[in-house]
């Protein structure tokens, strides 16, 4: 029995713990539904913003992800007229009573009962609120559950703080909710600036949207304002002994058959949009914008006419920017020839997509390493073959497009022309490392791999930027060194970055005053290229591998435009390069911004003097020289140039120079470039007959060559190249023609081991060894 007792009490125990656990469940569970409703709850957070351009022209209007087109102020930004319009209509007493209207409920009752049907119904604004936060079917319950809401709103949130929610969610026709968004459909004006005919047309569409909407039933909403003046009237809102509510009724007004959706800028807007959802600042509407709209519109038309013409050589995107270089703002903005054609990937945007930049990124390698005084405004450098070992890769051979080399050239010239070589030479100078940290000084946040990811290749374009990245960098070669943010709306913009200032404005002028030099572009662009326009501009192109992307980024001293033309679809375009894909849009579209005033000229490099120099070389001019231009030095350099006189190549130019038909180095010098200055050669015995060397020389096509072998003269009949069977000696090989010679010393020893023959043939060619 004790047993059984035992247990009966903890069943007992244990069902009033069951019981205790339910009701505290219950009541978390209906906690919810007692508490008071405060304004931070039903902040509208889903809004649709409108946009306007630089002058106010409207962009278009972006609706909330349910289609809606939603804007929120404050109480105190709303005209005081649809205030007092709104009250009067809806709410006479809002501010004398609680959740409920008593006497309005009082009278609605007794007026249904006398007529057995509604008359007139006893909804206050606070109710009317809570059916908009929670939409239930017009029953008893529904009723009683809107009720309890209103009560939950009450207790919770003050007047003002009810009537500014109230007025943000207002039903005003269509997919229009709240007055501001109301205010600039109709009227083009903020809410703030209603004025009394404007607020009672407007205080009188919510009672029915429908039924009252402004551009298919006109007279009903003209019948439903003159209900709303009276009100206003009998509220006080109005003088009733003046005739303000008739004059006002008769009063014209037009709604404005404004254009909806987006109709300029489309890419801008939804990566603005897109900004202020990741920073979650809140902004007025319409916000305004920097954009130029006519400018804009202009420019996508040319976008399009622009792929148009490329359709042949599989060409179907392109994106463009243009920027203010006074104060960064950004003036067009095109993404794709068409964002609304989702067939051709019309929504991608050129403008901030990820791409191989080509060769775009060139004059910030020569800027930096100008800067850090590891070249020099006059050094040359070498345009020959070169191999670059990279770890677990083949061997990197840079080359160009034309797969020709030019040999030495100024720095001016490799730029201008964007030859590769020079430039992967500068980069080994600087390192990958410090040109990567400049890159991201310039605002490249997206080239976030490390260096060896990128290696040499990086001043190429290995990595991938944005158009956006690009024109905000040349900006800054435009600005002399002043990086600026670029400037997308007119108030303190999330986006923006802090100024900075790039060291010394004369690299700056002197890297702009290469990429506007069309005589030293010739080369590669031609002198009356694309890319030369009637008034001082700089410009660079850029092509990636495969021909995917094609850029042409430029500036003037007031604008800086950049352009991309290519595939979304990663296709490689035929036949097409930066100078025939992105540099005519990049035309077209500088062209019309200085249509009406050109822009000033560049400013000279500060410091700098200009000497006279041989096209060819580099040097100063000598007899021979046919072509002397203007090249800029450091003071310092000065009487450097004035001791040179003759210029001759380094070995490293030997293989470039005995590809050569004609040098144009070595027209006044004699060169012996096989064999080399201190060379050893091993000949392995019995091999003496079959090992050959080739004594070859530039510099003489034409004249009789004199071949002299430790003073004994050799009987040749070529000029410029013999071959020598070897034998083990210290020897002294010297050319002679006319007043012209050269002359070098080798060496040639016998080898002790004779070499194994597995599976290949050695030439007969003789085998050099390297010296410690």
């Amino acid at each position: 029995m004790k047993l059984i007792s035992r247990s009966l009490t903890k069943i007992k125990h244990t069902s009033k713990v069951i019981l205790a656990v339910l009701l505290i469940c219950l009541i978390v569970r209906l906690l919810p539904y007692f508490a008071p409703i405060r304004a931070t709850d039903i902040a509208q957070n889903q809004l649709a913003m409108q946009f306007s351009d630089r002058n106010g022209l409207p962009l278009g209007t972006l609706l909330t992800r349910d289609q809606e087109h939603t804007s929120v102020v404050p109480l105190n930004q709303v005209s005081p007229q649809f205030i007092n319009a709104i009250l009067a209509a809806e709410d006479g007493s809002f501010y004398h009573h609680g959740a409920l209207d008593m006497k309005a409920v009082i009278r609605a009752s007794k007026e249904a009962i006398h007529a057995k049907r509604f008359v007139s119904g006893a909804s206050t604004i606070t109710m009317q609120l809570a059916r908009m936060l929670d939409p239930l079917p017009r029953s008893f319950s529904g009723k009683l559950s809107e009720i309890w809401l209103s009560w939950r709103l009450t207790a919770g949130m003050n007047k003002d703080e009810i009537l500014a929610a109230y007025i943000n969610r207002l039903p005003m026709g269509g997919n229009i909710y709240g007055v501001e968004a109301a205010a600039q459909t109709y009227f083009s004006i903020p809410a703030s600036e209603l004025n009394l005919a404007q607020a009672s047309l407007l205080a009188a569409i919510p009672n029915n949207p429908t039924y009252f909407n402004p551009y298919e039933h006109w007279e009903r909403l003209k019948q439903r304002q003159k209900y709303v003046l009276n009100r206003m009237v009998q509220e006080n809102y109005i003088s009733a002994s003046s005739t303000i509510a008739a004059r006002t009724h008769t009063e014209k007004v037009v709604f404005q058959s404004r254009q909806r959706g987006i109709i300029a800028a489309a890419h801008f807007l939804f990566w603005l949009a897109n900004q202020f959802d990741k920073t979650q600042t809140e902004q007025n509407s319409p916000i305004r914008t920097t954009i130029n709209r006519p400018l804009q519109q202009f420019v996508e038309a040319q976008v399009q006419h622009v792929i148009s013409s490329l359709a042949a050589n599989n060409v179907h995107d392109a994106a463009a920017l243009v920027i203010d270089n006074r104060t960064g703002e950004v003036l067009a903005y095109v993404g794709s020839p068409d964002y609304f054609n989702e067939v051709k990937l019309g929504r991608n945007d050129g403008v901030q997509a990820l791409r191989q930049p080509g060769s775009t990124l060139k004059p910030f390698i020569y800027e930096l390493a100008l800067e850090k005084n590891l070249i020099r405004p006059n050094t040359i450098l070498a345009d020959i073959p070169a191999h670059y070992a990279i770890p677990g890769a083949k061997l990197y051979s840079p080359t160009d497009y034309t797969e020709r080399f030019l040999g030495p050239v100024r720095v001016r010239i490799a730029l201008a022309n964007s030859l590769n070589v020079p430039a992967v030479r500068v980069l080994e100078k600087v390192g990958v490392q410090t040109f990567l940290e400049r890159l991201h000084q310039l605002g490249f946040e997206h080239l976030n791999q490390t260096p060896e990811h990128y290696g040499l290749g990086l001043t190429l374009g290995s990595g991938e930027v944005s158009l956006w990245e690009l024109a905000h960098a040349y900006l800054t070669i435009a600005r002399q060194g002043d990086a600026t943010p670029l400037v997308s709306i007119f108030s303190n913009s999330p986006i923006q970055n802090p100024k900075s200032k790039i060291q010394n404005p004369t690299i700056w002028q002197l890297i702009t005053n290469i990429l506007s030099d069309r005589h030293a572009r010739a080369t590669a662009f031609g002198v009356d290229s694309v890319l030369n326009l009637p008034f001082p501009s700089a410009v660079k192109t850029g092509t990636s591998s495969n021909f995917r992307d094609t850029w042409t980024v430029g500036f003037t001293t007031d604008y800086t435009v950049a352009t991309w033309v290519g595939n979304f679809n990663g296709e490689p375009m035929r036949q097409v390069s930066g100078v025939t894909g992105a540099a005519p849009l990049w035309n077209r579209i500088m062209l019309h911004l200085h249509e009406h005033q050109e822009p000033a000229d560049f400013p000279s490099p500060e410091g700098l003097v200009q000497l006279p120099v041989c096209a060819i070389s580099g040097l100063r001019p000598t007899p021979d020289c046919t072509s002397v231009v203007q090249e800029y030095f450091y003071p310092e350099d000065k009487n450097n140039y004035e001791r040179e006189n003759q210029f001759n190549l380094p070995p490293e130019y030997d293989e470039w120079l005995a590809k050569q038909q004609q040098s144009n180095f070595s027209s006044t010098n004699l060169r012996i470039l096989s064999p080399h200055h201190g060379d050893l050669f091993l000949v392995y015995p019995g091999e003496e007959a079959k090992q050959k060397l080739e004594f070859k020389l530039v510099g003489n096509k034409s004249a009789p060559v004199e071949w002299w072998l430790n003073g004994e003269k050799l009987d040749t009949q070529s000029a410029n190249s013999l071959f020598w069977y070897l034998r083990p000696g210290n020897w002294t090989l010297s050319a002679r023609s006319g007043e012209m010679s050269d002359k070098v010393s080798f060496q040639v020893e016998l080898a002790n081991l004779k070499p194994t023959r597995r599976g290949f043939s050695i030439s007969n060619s003789p085998v050099k060894r390297n010296r410690p």
